[in-house]
């Protein structure tokens, strides 16, 4: 007997619980004076091996998006590159760079909170999931948490504006 579960709103529910994670990590960025960007990757079963905050200006590092910060930290742990079946949880869309890096590292999935029109490479501005772009098809879901994940960008860049 097969028993079928619906996973659509597992996964969503899913989604939110990582998205919150990811949340805290921007905002862990945001009391640091950087841009509010948070990242969280986490395996087919739900361990969340990495999670990082923006740190460009801490590092002094135009790499150090949260992003490339988490995916550095899990392939540390793992002791392997290749982040195969994990998803990456992250607030905004991400760049090139970062998306350029995913395909790289091959993770399975992206799931991003809000769209970056400006710098976008997971739909917004370029495509990097786009199917048969690459050799590898990374799965994206935008729109996960919007509200919170733009509240945080827009307050943020109101109070740069108003310093």
């Amino acid at each position: 007997m097969t028993v079928s579960h619906d996973h659509s709103s597992e996964t969503a529910e899913n989604d939110i619980f990582y998205m919150k994670k990811a949340i805290s990590m921007a905002k862990s960025a945001e009391s640091s004076g950087e841009v509010p960007v948070g990242a969280v990757i986490v395996n087919e079963t739900g361990l969340v091996l990495a999670e990082a905050p923006n740190s460009t200006i801490a590092l002094s590092d135009p790499a150090a998006h949260a992003e490339i910060l988490a995916m550095r930290r899990a392939g540390a742990r793992l002791g392997n590159y290749r982040l195969l079946n994990m998803t990456l949880y992250v607030t905004v869309e991400p760049c090139v760079m970062c998306m350029g890096a995913v395909v790289h590292a091959r993770l399975k999935r992206v799931v991003f909170g809000v769209r970056d029109p400006k710098w976008g490479g997971a739909g917004s501005l370029f495509d990097f999931s786009k199917k048969g772009l690459f050799n590898h098809f990374v799965e994206t879901t935008s729109g996960v948490c919007e509200a919170e994940c733009r509240r945080l960008l827009v307050d943020f860049f109101k109070q740069k504006r108003n310093a």
